[in-house]
This record gives structure tokens, C-alpha cells and sequence, in this order.
């Protein structure tokens, strides 16, 4: 990944956010996710983005991604099943619980709700006693992530996606 972020292409990258996506992929490699050594167009989200999936899996679900914009990044994960992850999320850091119970990705009950009321793109929980509704588009995004908070992202992401031990 270092060698691939000196290409004329990311130039836009500035050295701190860049030392940000080499460690955080040194660690997701070290928990067995994989960006396949790419990175792709951002479409809406940036000019690049780095998808992380599981390595050795034919399924391609994203479990985070690193949207790379003109003068910043935004980390952003995927989680399902907040409800169970309270009390993590509850004595994390406020820049981790911000990204659950921020405005950004509040939910708008756009056209995507149905005539009962319900979402397939909706993220419901509670944070500290407060419903909380969050589109899954715009859910879980840590922007300008910080390298000094590379602990925290991680602990966050082992609370829903646990280590297997090895057998």
C-alpha cells in the first residue's frame, strides 16, 4: 500500500492521511481483511476509495472503506446489530460515538421508507437511553480520522467483528 500511495495519482493525499491508510491497512491485513492492493474510483464519496473485505472469502461484503477527498479522509465502517454493541460504543471515545448519534446520516424517512413505516436501509439502536436512526448510506463515518485514534477505530471494529481464534 506504502509504494502504491507515492504514485503521481494520490499526490492530493497529504503525508499525515497517508500515514493514516498504511497503518490502518497494516492492521486490518494483521486481522485478516484485505483491500486486494487497490484503490478505486470514489464516485460521490472522493476522488479515491480503499475497500477492505475478508481475505480468503469469495464473498465481497465491505466491512470499511477509506474515502480519500481533496483535503481530508473519511474512514468509514459497517456494522449491523448496533443494539449489541451498546455498551462499547457507550464508553468509547465522543469522536467514536459522534458517528452514531451525530446528525450526519441522521435518518430523513426519505422515499425509500415503505407505507408501514419501515426501511431496509434504516439503522435503528439506542445510545445512551436515546433512540437513534441512521440511513445505512451515510452511517458509521469517521471523518479526518486521526492516526493517535487508530486504537479506538480498531477496538470499535473488534467489538463487531471479533478475532477467531485459532485452532
Amino acid at each position: 500500500m506504502n509504494d502504491l500511495l507515492k504514485e503521481e495519482a494520490y499526490r492530493f493525499v497529504s503525508s499525515q492521511d497517508k500515514e493514516f491508510i498504511v497503518a490502518f491497512d497494516a492492521e486490518m491485513n494483521r486481522l485478516g481483511y484485505t483491500c486486494n492492493r487497490t484503490i478505486g474510483d470514489g464516485y460521490c464519496w472522493g476522488r479515491k476509495m480503499i475497500i477492505y473485505t475478508k481475505a480468503g472469502v469469495k464473498s465481497k461484503k465491505s466491512f470499511a472503506r477509506i474515502y480519500m477527498r481533496e483535503n481530508d479522509l473519511i474512514l468509514r465502517m459497517y456494522f449491523s446489530n448496533v443494539d449489541k454493541q451498546r455498551q462499547a460504543i457507550e464508553q468509547a471515545p465522543d469522536y467514536i460515538q459522534q458517528a452514531f448519534t451525530g446528525d450526519y446520516g441522521a435518518c430523513k424517512h426519505c422515499h425509500n421508507m415503505k407505507e408501514d413505516g419501515s426501511c431496509s436501509h434504516r439503522k435503528s439502536y439506542i445510545i445512551h437511553g436515546k433512540q437513534c436512526e441512521f440511513c445505512d448510506g451515510f452511517a458509521f463515518w469517521f471523518f479526518s480520522p486521526d492516526l493517535a485514534r487508530m486504537p479506538e477505530y480498531i477496538k470499535l471494529f473488534l467489538a463487531f467483528y471479533p478475532e477467531k481464534r485459532k485452532r
